[in-house]
C-alpha cells in the first residue's frame, strides 16, 4: 500500500482538511471544547489552538520562502508549547475565530508564492530542509489527522481523501521501516500506523506519530 502525491493534491488536501477542521468545531459549546481529544492529556482546546498555531508557523516558512528572510516556524520548543497552552485560556468562539483567521492568512500567503519562491528551501520545526513546496502537504497532515483527533465523531479517518491516506500510509510506513502491513480498510490501517485508535485485529501497538 503505497501512494504517490502531487503538489495540487496535497494544496486540494490541505483545504478539505482545514474544512473539515472547521465543520467539526462549528458546533461545539464551552463543555465540549473543554472535553479530552483523542490525544493523551490534550483537550480538544489544547489541540485547536495547536492546529492555530501551526498555521502561524506555517506562516513563518511562508514569509521565508517569499523574502528570503530566515523565519522559524518557532522560536523555540517553548514558544510552540506556550502556542498550544493558550488554548484553555481562550473561549470556544476565541478559538474558532484563531482557527479559521489563521488558516485564511496561511492560504492567502501560499497563494502568493511565485514559481520561484515555492522552490526556495526552508527549515521545518524537526529540523529537515526542504522546498515551500512541502509546505502543503505539512499542513494537510496537520489538518486532517488533527480533525479526526478532536474525537467528535464528525470526523473520522474514512471521511478522509483516499489518496491522502494512502499517501500518509506511505510516509508512515517509510518512516516507521514497515515492510508489512496488517490486513485492513485503508483507513484503519492509516489510523493504526499514526497511533490513533484503530479496529485492526492483532494489529501491534504502535508509538506516536504527528
Amino acid at each position: 500500500m503505497t501512494g504517490t502525491r502531487t503538489f495540487a493534491d496535497a494544496r486540494a488536501w490541505a483545504r478539505t482538511g482545514t474544512e473539515l477542521m472547521l465543520d467539526a468545531v462549528a458546533g461545539l459549546d464551552e463543555a465540549a471544547f473543554s472535553a479530552p481529544s483523542v490525544l493523551p492529556e490534550w483537550t480538544r482546546k489544547h489541540l485547536v489552538a495547536h492546529v492555530a498555531a501551526n498555521a502561524d508557523a506555517l506562516g513563518n516558512l511562508v514569509h521565508w520562502a517569499a523574502t528570503g528572510e530566515q523565519t522559524p516556524m518557532y522560536a523555540s520548543a517553548e514558544e510552540r508549547a506556550a502556542g498550544i497552552a493558550k488554548g484553555p485560556t481562550l473561549s470556544a468562539d476565541e478559538l474558532r475565530s484563531w482557527l479559521r483567521t489563521s488558516a485564511h492568512e496561511l492560504a492567502e500567503g501560499l497563494d502568493r508564492l511565485t514559481d520561484e519562491q515555492w522552490h526556495r528551501e526552508v527549515v521545518t520545526a524537526q529540523g529537515r530542509t526542504v522546498p515551500a513546496t512541502e509546505l502543503p502537504w505539512m499542513r494537510a497532515r496537520e489538518v486532517c489527522v488533527h480533525a479526526v483527533d478532536l474525537g467528535t465523531g464528525v470526523v473520522t479517518f474514512a471521511d478522509l481523501p483516499k489518496g491522502f491516506l494512502t499517501a500518509l500510509v506511505g510516509e508512515i510506513r517509510a518512516k516507521r521501516g514497515l515492510t508489512e502491513l496488517p490486513d485492513g480498510p485503508l483507513p484503519e490501517v492509516a489510523a493504526w500506523l499514526a497511533g490513533r485508535p484503530h479496529t485492526l485485529a492483532d494489529a501491534p501497538e504502535l508509538g506516536p506519530w504527528l
